[in-house]
């Protein structure tokens, strides 16, 4: 026999085995959850748009219900989307301090590989993110706490909550009218976002998730500066005029 699904009760975290019962007439009724009597998961029932609306609003249920009861399974699409958009605005922002009338194939060239390395060095820096929050739950939990742990299931945890960064859509096509404040608020939001799913994937006090989402943000900001002082540079290395 096949391993049977565990679901999450979107209310107390406890696992469940179903979340409705389909009868033969096609009517569903919805499982009550032995440990809190409430629905295990009243979303199954809503509509799509308003599981957006509470995820915006980083409601726990919500979390709970996409990371536990969905098998969506889109994360690596959108954070390649999300590594585009971030590697425009780097490689546009890099080339409006460098305008140039020269229509030189080996300029095109050269802006071309740029946007390139952009997209590496966002990559870079969210790999990084991802792993210093990986290894330090690692460290803490599977080591001190001896606590088992699902990688995967964290993994996909962040890349889902990073979904803020689709923001970056509107900074990309009015590339003119974002501002440095814009992005700031764009940054804190898919912060807050991998916060709570941190939170919600490990059951664990919002102060450890912030502590984690610090420890990610230094590993980051280390790459970042690591790949900044290279003596060849990522700008260096791209600018062959």
């Amino acid at each position: 026999m096949g391993k049977v699904q565990q679901f999450r009760c979107i209310e107390c975290n406890k696992k469940a085995t179903e979340l409705h019962r389909d009868y033969r007439n096609g009517i569903l009724k919805i499982t009550i959850c032995s440990s809190c009597q409430k629905p295990v998961d009243k979303y199954i029932e809503y509509d799509p748009v308003i599981i957006l609306i509470d995820a915006i609003l980083c409601k726990t249920q919500a979390f709970r219900h996409i990371l536990f009861n969905t098998s969506l399974n889109i994360q690596w699409k959108l954070c390649v989307f999300c590594l585009l958009c971030e590697a425009y605005l780097r490689w546009s922002s890099l080339n409006s301090s460098e305008q140039s009338s020269d229509p030189a194939d080996l300029i095109r060239y050269t802006r071309e590989w740029e946007f390139y390395g952009m997209f590496a060095l966002a990559s870079l820096e969210l790999s990084a993110f991802c792993g210093g929050v990986l290894l330090f739950v690692w460290l803490v939990l599977a080591r001190l706490q001896k606590r088992s742990l699902e990688h995967g299931l964290l993994l996909k945890g962040l890349l889902l909550s990073s979904y803020g960064k689709v923001l970056l859509i509107p900074t990309v096509i009015w590339e003119h009218d974002y501002s440095p404040l814009c992005l700031a608020l764009i940054k804190l939001f898919v912060l807050t976002s991998n916060s709570q799913a941190i939170r919600v994937i490990l059951n664990s006090s919002r102060r450890f998730s912030l502590l984690t989402i610090g420890v990610g943000l230094l590993a980051e900001s280390y790459v970042s500066q690591v790949c900044s002082s290279l003596p060849w540079g990522f700008k260096e290395m791209l600018n062959f005029e």
